[in-house]
């Protein structure tokens, strides 16, 4: 891992660590993104009696802690295993993960352009960490159009090259909720009442799409980053559809299996 922090990190900070010692009464690990070792007592790794400290952490694991106290002056850094959550930990393991995802795409982006990795990163986040604490964060910006690495001060064709490999490697990928809408009336102005629930049914959201299918059936796909904004969509929809139900109009909405 590239990513390193400046300085000293702060109290009830949530840091990841390696385990680099185990004594009786303590474990001491490496803060791995501040390079700096730190120390667990034993009465903060587990709430509890605990015979064998072996029995919770092993040299060489990854542990999410939470700093207690630091003495800048002696350089100790005292921290808390059982102190974190799960949602802590979980939001913890999944920062580093994007940023190693980050770090990954500039690996593979210094082979194609024949710098060697950990120079591009250099190159990158000289620029990057003035507005940013990690890469994955203006990756997403990126991605999004919010952000311009040449506008940052990236060198005008590098700024294209990263540009390209994150929109490809951190695009989001799309789901899709797909079904059949079958439409039958008998009103006098039936034509124009299908045309209209059709057209209502469109300008719900510009995720959906409505094709032909021939004979008062029409697939309707409702495609969106994900499945929660799709599901209400799809409620929208539905309940125009009930709409335009009555005594000579029936409407149907068959949702296709996944």
């Amino acid at each position: 891992m590239f990513y390193k922090q400046e300085g000293y990190p702060e109290e009830d900070e949530i840091v990841l660590c390696k385990v680099t010692k185990i004594f009786p009464n303590s474990v001491f690990v490496e803060l791995l993104e501040y390079g700096k070792p730190g120390m667990v007592h034993i009465s903060e790794v587990s709430p509890g009696r605990i015979r064998n400290l072996r029995d919770f952490v092993a040299i060489d694991r990854q542990i999410v802690c939470k700093i207690l106290r630091m003495d800048r002056e002696k350089g100790h850094i005292d921290l808390s295993l059982r102190r974190v959550n799960s949602n802590q930990r979980r939001e913890k393991l999944d920062e580093i993960k994007s940023e190693l995802k980050a770090e990954s795409l500039i690996s593979n982006l210094a082979k194609k352009i024949n710098k060697k990795p950990e120079v591009l990163y250099a190159e990158i986040t000289k620029v990057v960490f003035k507005e940013y604490s990690h890469l994955y964060l203006c990756f997403k910006d990126i991605v999004s159009g919010d952000i311009d690495l040449a506008e940052l001060g990236l060198k005008n064709d590098l700024a294209e090259e990263v540009k390209a490999a994150v929109i490809e490697k951190f695009k989001p990928k799309k789901i899709s909720v797909q079904g059949e809408i079958r439409l039958k009336t008998y009103h006098s102005d039936g034509v124009e009442k299908i045309r209209d629930i059709l057209k209502r049914v469109g300008e719900v959201s510009d995720t959906i799409s409505i094709s032909y299918l021939g004979a008062g059936r029409y697939k309707l796909s409702i495609t969106d980053l994900d499945y929660k904004p799709a599901e209400n969509t799809l409620k929208k929809v539905e309940a125009i559809l009930t709409e335009f139900r009555d005594k000579l109009s029936e409407a149907i909405f068959e949702r296709e299996k996944e």
